[in-house]
């Protein structure tokens, strides 16, 4: 436990923030932002306002912070960015809904033709997923496939106390036809039984959204998943690394994929398609452009990833 930094008060807290060059306006309001948001939490919001130390910058091959605060940042400006972040986080969420419920559709629609339990059976699914053999790692020995199917059960053992999971359990001996199934997938579920769906499959559904192949869906699955963490979550979102990549898509303007701009410009696309009247674009515009911290230069829609002409493409998803 050495080495471990000491239990500091609220006050404390705020005390250390203006040795450091943060500037407070209201300390009683501060001092309530502290105890119900925590300084951990706020410290990802601060932690760009700190000064840069450019020799270890230069040492380290990238921007190596020092605990001092640029000229002009502000408390405020700190809480200001979290409320911003979180109306993101609640749009984000907001569309993975609608994204997650018509996906689901989609799938069981199409699976639930070949057989009502498709999801179970390697017959309908893509012979990489159902029967290659994963030879490293702890899943050593088991199927992508096993380890949905375990995945799935986990979920299923949550459910058992709801009605229709009951009703199939004593009716259906536990068999859910996927249609029913679905009501138990998470989105984690629901993008790895995507991308182990046959290729026809998958393309069948991608061509729906207008996209060439089920390939890019199934990343844009895979992508859209981890945004959907962080928001559940509650963590960070607005200039967060994103970790699990799509590429930009051909034709697009080009965007950064480690940051959440493109993915916010992928649910416009999916919503387009799913919910054409939704005011979701025009909310998540509304938004940008009250981005709060206009006075401190280190801090800019930059961060989120924005692209030339960011709004004219937007407007443009939504014609």
């Amino acid at each position: 436990m050495s080495g471990l930094k000491p239990w500091k008060s609220v006050e404390e807290q705020l005390a250390i923030l203006k040795s450091r060059g943060l500037q407070v306006g209201n300390e009683s309001a501060a001092l309530n932002y502290l105890k119900r948001i925590g300084y951990y939490r706020l410290s990802g919001y601060w932690y760009p306002m700190r000064e840069i130390d450019t020799v270890a910058s230069q040492q380290k091959q990238g921007p190596i912070r020092t605990d001092r605060f640029v000229a002009g940042s502000y408390f405020e400006n700190v809480v200001k960015l979290y409320v911003f972040d979180k109306k993101l986080r609640l749009l984000a969420l907001d569309a993975m809904e609608r994204i997650e419920l018509a996906l689901r559709v989609d799938v069981a629609y199409l699976l639930g033709k070949k057989d009502p339990v498709a999801y179970m059976k390697q017959a309908c699914l893509h012979g990489n997923f159902s029967k290659r053999i994963l030879q490293k790692g702890k899943n050593r020995g088991k199927t992508e496939h096993q380890l949905w199917l375990d995945k799935y059960n986990i979920q299923l053992d949550r459910a058992r106390r709801e009605p229709f999971v009951q009703h199939h359990a004593n009716k259906y001996f536990n068999k859910l036809p996927i249609w029913v199934a679905i009501e138990i997938w998470d989105f984690g579920l629901l993008s790895r039984i995507f991308d182990g769906m046959q290729y026809a499959d998958k393309n069948q559904i991608a061509q729906k959204y207008g996209l060439a192949d089920g390939k890019i869906l199934a990343q844009w699955l895979r992508s859209l998943n981890f945004i959907r963490n962080v928001s559940a979550h509650h963590s960070r979102l607005w200039n967060i690394n994103v970790l699990e990549l799509s590429p930009c898509p051909a034709g697009w303007p080009k965007m950064k994929n480690t940051r959440p701009f493109m993915y916010f410009a992928v649910m416009a696309h999916l919503l387009t398609v799913i919910c054409p009247n939704s005011s979701w674009i025009s909310r998540l515009l509304e938004l940008l452009h009250s981005y709060p911290v206009s006075g401190n230069m280190t801090l800019t829609l930059e961060d989120f990833g924005i692209c030339s002409d960011w709004e004219k493409w937007l407007l443009r998803e939504q014609e």
